[in-house]
């Protein structure tokens, strides 16, 4: 099953969705990788989708693809499905696969609209905003928000 040299295989995969539809994902080189490997993410949102490959990939210093960012993203109710798989002339690269649940990932914009209304004689104010858009379906999820007061 893991067919490649030992510790070719990336490291520290992660995967970000923000700004409702970006999706940015990050990982390391292989500890043991040889120098020219080249890493390549494909990903699919489910079972019946078509498999994609990163179309905008970031690089290090030595031009080693180590992240990509997908725009468009939308969040299903299936686990997605992401390998990260390598080539080199000098040896096999292990693969590398995981299965995320998009929703767990998303980085909720803040609030917007947000109004503060105080009433010195009651002393009190009322606070009130809109809640972030998000990117799956879910929509009536419950948000909690913390207020930090600092009185001048």
């Amino acid at each position: 099953v893991f067919a490649g040299m030992s510790g070719s295989a990336i490291e520290n995969f992660s995967c970000v969705i923000y700004n409702i539809f970006l999706m940015n994902c990050t990982w390391q080189s292989g500890r043991d990788a040889p120098a020219d490997t080249q890493y390549f993410l494909y990903w699919q949102k489910s079972r019946n989708e078509e498999e994609m490959e990163c179309e905008l990939y970031t690089k290090d210093e030595n031009c080693r693809n180590v992240g990509c960012i997908f725009q468009n993203v939308s969040i299903g109710i299936e686990k997605a499905y992401f390998l990260v798989n390598g080539s080199s002339k000098d040896s096999l690269i292990q693969f590398y696969d995981k299965y995320i649940d998009l929703y767990k990932i998303e980085k909720l914009m803040p609030p917007s609209n947000i109004t503060v209304n105080c009433d010195e004689i009651k002393n009190d104010c009322i606070i009130q905003w809109q809640r972030p858009q998000i990117s799956h379906s879910n929509k009536d999820m419950c948000f909690k928000y913390e207020i930090n007061i600092k009185y001048k």
